[in-house]
């Protein structure tokens, strides 16, 4: 499993992949640091955060759209299936590569965070519980876009699909007020992405909150399994 998780990492800096997604991620985290906390005066880094979510939602579909759909283009997808591994330290490797690349990204936080020490003291326990949110988001986002990167052979339709996804689960917290029926108001709201991450947040490490996005990423990543399973019986 490992040397997936090199091959995969290495891919990304092998192409222009990679850079790209650290310029985007970096430019935006930083024009956010500066709107909200340098020209503001605060510590609090909680609405830079939250303003990047929605960068987040449109970064992983890059991160992930290549993983399974340009393997199975070039056919490089047999040499995988074949490959003396089982297909779930396949997916795994995949998965931690991905995940590799989005915590590089979210590093730039801790350099955002001493910057601000060097004026007041920041509150650690509030920044290192919302950043343990991002990454539980994340790998969570990484896994769903994986599932959706098995299912074709177009980079695009993967990265378009994925973006579409995004966006809808971004918006999932905002649907649940929009419906009048109890019972949708409140599965919408417990399925919310947004809902769950205000709890790290908030500097709340909310048991229901981390088991809801373990249980995402165990769910989809056992349906990338399943899909590479009945495509090498296939």
């Amino acid at each position: 499993m490992s040397a997936i998780i090199k091959r995969e990492l290495s891919s990304y800096f092998n192409s222009a992949i990679g850079y790209i997604v650290l310029a985007v991620f970096y430019f935006f985290s930083g024009l956010f640091f500066y709107m909200y906390c340098l020209l503001s005066n605060t510590t609090s880094m909680s609405y830079v955060f939250l303003s990047m979510l929605m960068i987040v939602m449109l970064v992983i579909p890059i991160i992930t759209m290549k993983s399974f759909s340009e393997e199975r283009k070039q056919k490089t997808d047999q040499a995988l299936l074949t490959a003396p591994i089982s297909l779930t330290e396949m997916v795994l490797g995949k998965f931690f590569g991905a995940f590799l690349l989005y915590c590089i990204c979210n590093a730039i936080f801790v350099l955002y965070a001493v910057i601000l020490s060097f004026y007041a003291a920041p509150d650690w326990a509030v920044f290192l519980t919302t950043m343990l949110g991002m990454l539980l988001m994340g790998g969570a986002l990484i896994a769903i876009d994986l599932f959706i990167s098995a299912l074709t052979e177009s980079q695009v339709i993967a990265a378009v699909v994925s973006i579409g996804i995004g966006l809808l689960i971004y918006m999932l917290d905002s649907l649940s007020n929009v419906f009048n029926v109890d019972w949708l108001t409140n599965f919408l709201h417990n399925i919310s992405f947004d809902a769950h991450f205000t709890n790290f947040i908030n500097g709340i490490i909310n048991l229901t909150s981390v088991v809801f996005f373990l249980s995402v990423i165990a769910i989809f990543l056992f349906l990338c399994v399943r899909v590479f399973e009945k495509r090498r019986w296939s």
